[in-house]
């Protein structure tokens, strides 16, 4: 007689929540065990929910035993063979046209699960993202009858009868049949045992039609094919769009008590955030700055480096409508004033951080517009203090039909150029829409699991992987307030808390690399992306050799969000800037704008005439002329020069500024400083342009050497032989200069104009 499917249900449920409790898991570790937010793993502890394989499988393991037992509540006694006629078996699963059945239900201590798996074609599945799944071990697919399509991490394959796939089952994986007609296939999957302390703080990966509408998608709608890649992107709803309210707010209603940040401060002590705390603190903030006199309109600076405070205090003005304006800690007096008198800076809210007070009271004196100063972990005569004055607000404020939104003012960053003052380049509301395709395809960031991106919130890079787009895919973020960038004290944290998804500048990807990352185990990791700098293929095979992972170039601008990019479900090369991201028009034109060829040298320009994307500043502030130079004939102007291959990758050359005119050639820095970088004995280069009588300009080399290195007249020689033989013999450097160290920007980009 056939089970009751609902007795069934009940029946395992109810086993589950016996055999946690006998072994003293708690819920919370459960969920973390079996990849589930704790919400869904108690709906299906109580019964209320259909029992995925894939989560009857991790609870197995995670108690120790075969899933015979949670199955049909008594444990398998054959132990020297059993057989399973022709359409026998326990079922194991049946749901959503699948139906597993176990092959060897009585057989104990078995090293692997036997299970002949029917999948029914959906033709709806067609068209849709394969769902994705995984779990601990390995697994073993053979094809007995129809045609499966699998995906296997960012690969697909289409198999056949007699075809079979083999695949560690710990990378996220899916399968639908195809072509009109069923699938069945034997599966063999064996189990691997985690590791403690290993198991990831996170949810499995989502990316199926079935998987949980996330809030965003009332704002942002994609297109993606059928390895995961975004096709298209649309922007709904934009003009009503308020990231604090819309995303933060809505998630505080949705998953109160979802991870939004686990925060560890320079003594490494944690807390950790949930939503429900961003809304209560961003609205007391919101109240507390109003209080303050900060109204809609004002230009708050904040200077918070990674201090949580930051998260209060930005998602606090984005709620009252004042225009926010990130700075780090290492201005000085100087720098302050230039910044405040430019952008007509009303307040400002900074960490108690060293001297930095002190630079900015002086800068105050020449800046009488600014009204307010808030101190963040501490207290000084004259400032109000953060800490102890925002909690005596109310946790709510509420948004009204007049709360600002889509093009009003939000964010206003001082560019990091390499020459003369700084530009402001002002973004709207519509700006964090525009990452939503960062996180989502770059980052790969996947809803409850961590991502960690190294920037501090001095830089608008802190809001292209701390904030916006993380929150938008629902993801946790990872933040350490470290004070000096130290690969040692950072590698060992990816192991400890399972950090996923990672995003750091080359500098510190070249510093992980001295720092031996084999010593590491950042196994967690299944995503690294870089951005800030064009990083030399040389980094990207030592990184790869070492962890397993390839390093995703991506490329953008202060007045931009992603705008080029190694994305997600697309093919790759190493050392490409990867292909457009689908909210930009990118084309690559001549210095009269017009298209060049494949293969040419061409200026990366944004296209405006049909569509601005958010996520594009909306100019200069109170600077048209600036404005104009960058963003005229229907096209914004980035000043970076790539080229494009057959397959529409680009390749970056550089700046344009930057671009060497030696004897009739035309010769791009990064090229060369990536061949210089191949040398064992070569720790930085930077390539720029050395006046010549005869030739116009030659090729320059200034180089700092590893420790140890003795920069000889015959390694000159050496270096001018090394890229003569790998680049065309033209672009060699006539001229080699070793040096202790290279000037930088603030941001750290190596300044070509002064070497």
């Amino acid at each position: 007689m056939e089970k009751n499917p609902v007795n069934m249900l009940a029946e395992v449920s109810q086993r589950i929540r016996e055999m946690r409790e006998v072994s003293g898991i708690s819920v919370d570790e459960m969920a973390l065990k079996t990849e589930v937010s704790v919400e869904q793993y108690l709906t299906y502890e109580k019964g209320e929910a259909d029992l995925p394989f894939t989560f009857i499988h991790k609870c197995s393991l995670a108690f120790g035993i075969e899933m015979t037992e949670l199955l049909e509540g008594s444990g398998a006694r054959l132990s020297s063979y059993t057989v399973t006629r022709r359409g026998g078996g326990a079922e194991t699963a049946k749901e959503d046209g699948i139906e597993i059945r176990n092959l060897a239900p009585m057989f104990r201590s078995k090293l692997a699960e036997p299970y002949f798996v029917t999948y029914e074609y959906s033709a709806k599945q067609q068209t849709e993202p394969i769902h994705m799944t995984k779990h601990s071990g390995q697994e073993f697919d053979l094809i007995l009858s129809g045609k499966l399509k699998v995906q296997v991490g960012e690969h697909t394959e289409v198999l056949s009868e007699g075809d079979s796939i083999y695949y560690n089952s710990s990378t996220p994986h899916g399968m639908i049949a195809i072509d009109g007609e069923a699938c069945q296939f034997l599966a063999v999957v064996m189990s691997g045992e985690d590791k403690p302390g290993e198991q990831e703080i996170s949810q499995t990966i989502s990316s199926a039609g079935r998987r949980e509408k996330l809030v965003a998608e009332d704002f942002v709608k994609t297109v993606e094919n059928e390895n995961g890649a975004p096709e298209s992107v649309e922007f709904v709803n934009a003009d009503r769009f308020n990231f604090a309210f819309d995303i933060v707010d809505a998630l505080a209603a949705k998953n109160p008590d979802g991870l939004a940040m686990l925060h560890l401060d320079h003594l490494k002590n944690e807390r950790r955030f949930t939503f429900a705390d961003m809304k209560r603190a961003s609205s007391q903030c919101a109240n507390y700055f109003t209080s303050l006199g900060i109204k809609r309109g004002d230009k708050v600076m904040l200077v918070l480096k990674r201090h949580y405070q930051f998260w209060f205090s930005i998602l606090g003005l984005h709620k009252l409508g004042a225009v926010v304006i990130p700075a780090t800690n290492l201005l000085k007096e100087h720098d302050f004033e230039y910044r405040f008198n430019a952008a007509e800076v009303s307040a400002i809210i900074c960490a108690d951080d060293g001297d930095l007070a002190d630079e900015i009271d002086r800068a105050c004196e020449r800046c009488p517009g600014v009204r307010a100063k808030v101190l963040a972990g501490g207290r000084r005569d004259g400032w109000h203090d953060f800490d102890s004055e925002y909690k005596l607000f109310s946790g709510k404020y509420e948004r009204t039909e007049d709360s600002p939104c889509g093009d009003d003012p939000m964010l206003m960053f001082f560019t990091s150029g390499t020459t003369g003052y700084p530009k402001i380049a002002e973004h709207t509301y519509k700006y964090p829409l525009g990452h939503f395709v960062t996180a989502k395809y770059w980052h790969c960031v996947e809803a409850g699991k961590l991502h960690f991106t190294i920037s501090d919130t001095g830089w608008g890079k802190a809001l292209w992987g701390k904030l916006y787009g993380q929150w938008m895919c629902e993801g946790s973020v990872f933040t350490y307030d470290f004070d000096r960038f130290h690969a040692a004290d950072i590698l060992p944290l990816f192991k400890k808390y399972g950090i996923t998804t990672f995003c750091a500048p080359p500098t510190m990807y070249r510093m992980m690399i001295k720092e031996d990352l084999t010593k590491y185990d950042l196994s967690s990791v299944h995503k690294a992306t870089t951005a800030g700098e064009a990083l030399n293929p040389e980094v990207f095979r030592q990184i790869e050799a070492m962890t397993g992972l390839r390093v995703m170039e991506g490329f953008g601008q202060t007045e931009t969000t992603l705008t080029i990019a190694n994305l997600t479900g697309n093919s790759y090369k190493l050392g490409s800037m990867g292909k457009p991201t689908p909210a930009y028009d990118i084309a690559l034109v001549d210095p009269d704008g017009n298209p060049v060829p494949l293969g040419e040298t061409g200026e990366v320009v944004v296209r405006t005439d049909r569509n601005i994307p958010c996520g594009l500043f909306s100019g200069y502030y109170k600077d048209e002329e600036k404005t104009r130079e960058v963003w005229h004939d229907g096209m914004y102007h980035t000043g970076d020069l790539a080229w494009m291959d057959e397959d529409g990758f680009f390749w970056y050359v550089g700046r344009a500024d930057d671009v060497i005119k030696s004897s009739g050639y035309r010769i791009g820095p990064f090229e060369i400083e990536s061949v210089i970088m191949e040398l064992p004995y070569v720790l930085e280069c930077g390539v720029s342009a050395a006046p010549d009588e005869v030739r116009g300009q030659v090729v320059k080399a200034s180089i700092v050497l590893t420790k140890g290195t003795e920069g000889t007249e015959e390694l000159k020689k050496e270096i001018q032989e090394y890229v003569k033989t790998n680049t065309a013999p033209y672009k060699y450097p006539r001229i080699v200069e070793f040096r202790t160290e290279l000037p930088k920007t603030i941001s750290g980009k190596i300044q070509r104009n002064k070497l």
